[in-house]
């Protein structure tokens, strides 16, 4: 990127020189002018970051260490909350619900998935710790920021324009974690520390939170080691009421006794399963980063790099569950109901009583405990020459891996039976209610996928040039290629059944459900089962006794659960995980995905009086082979072979090639007043799990002796990427030092947006028998799936942004983005945010500092779950930041996020509510460090 030269924008021409390079020139010779800023505090930084983004060519804003250390920022996602235009999601899909830390970064109103995350230029594998967010359609090319701590950070640069120089991916634009350099310090020897704990309000949990970093170099700064480490613990619970799903409409082959009484009640919705769920989890978030820097001349530069960062995410689900859908209340006479209409017509069974003549089955309680953790790291190598005054280069090669994985599920579901049963939807701001009249419960089955293991994977290799030509207006010319492989695959997934009393499960299928056992012995005769149903253990523990206070009233909170190492015990003695008999390829959801890009690019940086900006072109070549499983045709050989019948690996490949040509200006409308024009396009391809073809499908609460409907999602291996042209202006006024108001608009006109559709298909499933006892049967049942498909979609917004200091030792600082996008039907888009507003004020002295920082994100739509729309209800986040220096050497922080204990609520229309959930309050205190 070329920079227009201050005094202030010399010290960092590097880093965004490193911006428009998107890989390795924070690596250039000048970067050593970096000694000369002094940051020193919120104002100096905020002074720096403004000077960054006055003097850039592209849209682009910059948060320093400075600005993250003065805030309470846990992750990167929580710093990036605060920059106009930036959406964040804390869930990754929706799959998982809301929790208390920000996972997600979107830009504009956009999906997380049109974002580009970067780390120090290049890209960077990923992993999901949740089972249904590491396998589900939708999920892939974002980026969860639950894995990169803050402490990593020298700055972030959020860019909202594209380059030539830039890689693609990123439709909305593009984020950039910076890191430290061990040449860039001042001091040969440096030491910094934090030493703190994290108290959690609702689990009411004390955890450790440890991060150090080292870094020595030699005087005459030619070679530096940097060591950076971190291990952070938490508890977190979520107290919840989920809504999963309206499915089926009630009619005459569903429900005909209840429409022969109630004929009202024909098309009429009702709710899947209603539940107080209950989720704990503990995380514990362990890596680091090692760098060497090499500088034997001021022309040359070499960086060797290693990341990684675990978090272990084990996590127990307890779901005690009223299930009034049709199978089940058929059977039933209903009384004291309600219906109502949402205004796209549709109708809702918003309350209702049910009765029943003897003891039913009205509901399920699922215990699902797992084994979970999600996982990233990179291996690289950079470099920077400069042959001579004129050409200079950069190159990187390098490795990341990524990888979330559900090794066990350890799980109970229970039925429960009544004579009595009732609900009511209270509206979408408060928990729905129900309950049962003197219910009992006994074992429906275990199920379970096991062994889910999602590997991510990428290598890169490019060259970038430099060319000065100081030729009249065109000042430089750059160059590059690059070339990258990325590869997401699964390992074989498991889905556990009952274990062997005596004998080996079966190993050859497909096995002959008709039969009592699915175990031999050494002849090959039929040999026992185990029965978990005698020896279910007993419900010990129990729900808090505040659970969910917050929430609403009216639905079961006096619960109890098998404790989590008691189920796991049960299931490890009756349960069969045998790796080749009880492999399920189709509903496990094995796929894996194979991408290879080839890019180069020409950009020409442009130079006048008053003005600068860039033309360019970016060429690239994209080659995509994916693979799943089907199940085989007969007389067809298999490639794999189960209990669950015969499957045969199938595989689809594609390439194309896409031109994308840019085009900005930075224009000094006066001394103070800056405008910016870019144009551009892009493309992003779609997620990874969206381009497989494998079917993924929900189970939950299907059984023989109901006419239960079940939800699904769907990958296309056809998929085209989405294509974009992006237009985006800006004005800013810097009216006083730290100061400045802008106002920009942005519009993206998406010729293949990726978006869902559904339909029903009927697919062969493992069913258990309600009553218990019996052998599970292959049977065929109906399913709702959400597949993908392409549509012309478009995004248009405006974005304002001010800040300022009042006196000497205050500051304030707001934004506003508004976001309107639609597909062609007229639908929102995946991710959209119509309205998002951020406020925040500061106080600053030699010894204190305070900051104060309000988000609030208007309904958010997710994407669809169990055949229909999922929102995210507009909320509010409030945190906060109090630190102390002591010393030069010593300071003490106390950091809140989550300070008025948000509500996050979820809901498919104005009358079908989803969710809600509470996850209290969080404080961090922490002693810093500094030698």
């Amino acid at each position: 990127m070329k920079v227009k030269q201050t005094p202030i924008s010399q010290a960092v021409l590097i880093a965004l020189l490193g911006a428009s390079g998107a890989a390795l020139a924070q690596q250039a010779p000048a970067n050593q002018q970096l000694d000369t800023v002094t940051i020193t505090g919120i104002r100096a930084s905020q002074e720096k970051s403004l000077q960054v983004k006055r003097n850039a060519d592209a849209h682009i804003d910059v948060i320093s260490a400075e600005d993250i250390g003065k805030m309470p920022d846990k992750n990167v996602a929580d710093s990036l909350a605060r920059v106009p235009g930036v959406t964040i999601l804390n869930s990754p899909a929706g799959g998982s619900g809301g929790f208390d830390e920000r996972d997600r970064v979107g830009l504009r109103g956009t999906n997380p998935s049109l974002t580009q995350t970067l780390l120090d230029g290049h890209g960077i594998a990923n992993g999901d710790w949740f089972v249904l967010d590491q396998t589900g359609a939708g999920v892939g090319r974002s980026v969860s920021y639950s894995l990169l701590p803050s402490e990593l950070v020298s700055r972030v640069e959020v860019r909202k324009s594209s380059e030539a120089s830039l890689v693609e991916g990123g439709t909305a634009g593009s984020v950039n974690i910076i890191t430290r350099k061990p040449l860039d310090f001042a001091k040969p020897l440096t030491f910094e520390a934090g030493i703190g704990a994290v108290y959690a309000s609702l689990p009411k949990k004390t955890d450790p939170q440890l991060s150090a970093l080292l870094n020595w170099r030699d005087d005459s700064k030619t070679f530096g080691v940097l060591v950076q480490a971190f291990s952070e613990k938490r508890h977190l619970r979520r107290d919840g009421v989920e809504t999963l799903g309206f499915i089926a409409k009630l009619g005459k082959d569903n429900a005909p006794d209840l429409i022969k009484a109630r004929p009202d009640l024909e098309g009429v919705y009702t709710p899947d399963l209603i539940g107080s769920a209950y989720f704990t989890q503990e995380r514990e978030r362990k890596g680091g980063l090692i760098r060497a820097e090499f500088r034997p001349t001021k022309d040359v530069d070499l960086t060797l790099t290693g990341f990684s960062s675990k978090m272990d995410a084990d996590n127990y689900n307890r779901n005690y569950m009223i299930a009034p859908r049709a199978g089940l209340i058929n059977s039933a006479t209903i009384s004291d109901y309600q219906v109502v209409t949402d205004k796209n017509g549709v109708k809702t069974l918003s309350k209702a009583t049910f009765n029943w003549a003897t003891p039913s089955t009205a509901g399920y309680y699922d215990m699902i405990s797992r084994q979970a953790s999600a996982e990233s790291n990179f291996l690289s190598l950079d470099g920077s020459v400069k042959v001579n005054d004129q050409l200079s280069f950069t190159a990187s090669a390098g490795t990341s891996k990524g990888k979330g994985q559900t090794l066990s599920q350890d799980v109970a579901e229970l039925n429960i039976k009544t004579t009595k049963a009732s609900y009511g939807l209270n509206g979408n701001d408060a928990a729905p209610s129900f309950g049962f009249t003197s219910p009992t419960s006994g074992l429906d089955w275990i199920f379970g996928t096991e062994h889910v293991i999602v590997n991510d994977k990428e290598t890169w290799a490019q060259v970038d040039g430099e060319y000065a030509l100081d030729a009249g207006m065109l000042k430089t010319l750059k160059f590059g290629v690059r070339s990258a492989e990325h590869k997401r695959y699964t390992d074989a997934t498991l889905n556990q059944g009952p274990g062997c009393a005596s004998g080996t499960p079966y190993r050859i299928g497909p096995w002959d459900w008709s039969k009592p056992s699915s175990c031999a012995d050494a002849s090959g005769k039929d040999a026992p089962q185990n029965s978990p149903f005698a020896s279910l253990p007993a419900l010990s523990a129990s729900y808090p006794s505040n659970f969910g206070s917050g929430l609403g009233s009216g639905f079961p909170t006096a619960i109890g659960y098998i404790p989590a190492d008691v189920l796991a015990a049960y299931n490890a003695k009756f349960t069969n995980r045998d790796p080749i008999a009880r492999r399920s390829p189709n509903d496990g959801g094995e796929y894996s995905v194979k991408e290879t890009t080839t890019a180069g690019y020409l950009q020409g940086n442009l130079e006048g009086d008053g003005w600068s900006g860039n033309v360019g072109l970016r060429l690239v070549r994209t080659k995509q082979t994916s693979g799943s499983f089907r199940p085989s045709f007969p007389g067809e050989k298999p490639d794999v072979s189960s209990l669950f019948g015969d499957f045969t690996a199938t595989s689809s490949s594609r390439s194309y090639t896409d031109l994308l040509p840019s085009a900005s200006m930075r224009i000094d409308i006066r001394r103070d007043v800056v405008g910016r024009l870019a144009v551009s396009r892009t493309v992003t391809r779609a997620d990874y799990t969206a381009l497989s073809a494998f079917t993924s499908l929900n189970t939950t609460g299907m059984f023989l002796d109901n006419n239960a409907i079940g939800g699904g999602t769907a990958g296309n291996a056809d998929l085209k990427p989405i294509r974009s042209t992006n237009f985006d202006a800006n004005i800013e006024w810097y009216f006083a030092p730290r100061a400045f108001a802008s106002v920009g608009a942005f519009h993206m006109e998406l010729g293949s947006y990726i978006t869902n559709g559904t339909y029903n298909a009927s697919f062969p499933v493992l069913l258990g028998n309600t009553a218990g006892g019996g052998a599970q049967q292959l049977v065929n049942r109906q399913f709702v799936i959400t597949g993908l498909t392409n549509k012309r979609a478009s995004v248009t917004g405006l974005e304002f942004a001010f800040e300022m200091p009042v006196a000497a030792n205050f500051g304030v600082s707001a934004n506003y983005t508004i976001a309107d996008g639609h597909d062609e039907d007229g639908h929102v888009l995946r991710g959209n945010v119509k309205n998002t507003v951020n406020l925040g004020g500061f106080f600053e002295n030699d010894q204190f500092s305070a900051r104060l920082n309000y988000s609030y994100t208007d309904d958010i739509f997710i994407g669809t779950d169990r055949g229909t729309d999922y929102f995210q209800k507009a909320n509010g986040v409030l945190s906060a930041s109090l630190g102390y220096k002591f010393s030069e050497n010593f300071a003490l922080s106390l950091d809140a996020q989550n300070l008025n204990n948000p509500k996050l609520k979820y809901y498919a229309s104005e009358v079908q509510p989803r969710a809600i959930y509470q996850n209290g309050r969080q404080f961090y205190v922490t002693a810093r460090l500094k030698f």
